[in-house]
């Protein structure tokens, strides 16, 4: 399993032979400008939410390669009725895909589109494929419902928000890192604008404190479990 960071919460993931773009907001980052949308892959689509900092690149990237749009239900019936592919998901569901199985998990946040429609209710993905294990948060607050997660699936990665603000930060990732019982974290939803904006080096020191591994990468480098 091969991830890559495209900045801010947007992850592209190569699993089971299949290409995954997760939360698309590339092309509105300045981050990320030397990152084109246009030569990424993409055989599915993984939305947590409808934010505009998450889907504003996923209509021209799902039009270009057909990716399936896969999401909570209200999420993949906007794209639906826009004439996309959709696989519809709800909390506590899981679906076997063909690069591995996808479980919808609960997250703490909100959810609507930037033209003020309907979002549904916000989400993380548990992803199983290759003998690994990952947690994708989305957007949230540090929540009880992490602890549920290791008694289903034993992780080898949590993938957590650490921007404050909108979202948990440096301390409540930690905590987070305990309850889905995973030291090994990467970091997104941060220092992409003013209000999310984190001492990088600080947040580091303080998950190895912990006896805790956070990694942040570079825009556009990956790693491989």
């Amino acid at each position: 399993m091969k991830i890559t960071y495209y900045g801010h919460a947007a992850l592209g993931i190569k699993v089971g032979g299949k290409h995954l773009i997760v939360d698309p907001f590339i092309s509105g980052n300045p981050l990320a400008e030397h990152i084109d949308i246009n030569e990424l892959k993409a055989d599915y689509i993984l939305l947590t939410h409808a934010h505009g900092d998450h889907v504003l690149d996923v209509e021209a990237i799902a039009k270009r390669t057909g990716a399936v749009i896969v999401s909570n239900a209200e999420i993949a019936g906007y794209y639906e009725a826009k004439g996309f592919q959709s696989h519809p998901m709800n909390h506590g569901g899981s679906w076997n895909f063909d690069f591995g199985k996808v479980k919808y998990v609960n997250a703490i946040h909100s959810s609507s589109f930037p033209d003020g429609s309907n979002g549904g209710n916000p989400g993380g993905f548990v992803i199983e494929g290759e003998h690994k294990n990952i947690y994708i948060a989305g957007d949230t607050a540090l929540t009880m419902d992490m602890k549920l997660i290791p008694m289903r699936t034993k992780l080898d990665l949590a993938i957590f928000p650490i921007g404050d603000n909108f979202t948990m930060d440096i301390e409540d990732a930690i905590i987070a890192a305990d309850f889905v019982q995973c030291d090994k974290i990467l970091g997104y939803h941060y220092d992409t604008f003013g209000y999310i904006k984190i001492d990088q080096k600080e947040a580091i020191q303080k998950f190895f404190n912990k006896g805790k591994d956070l990694m942040l990468l570079e825009i556009g480098e990956n790693i491989e479990l």
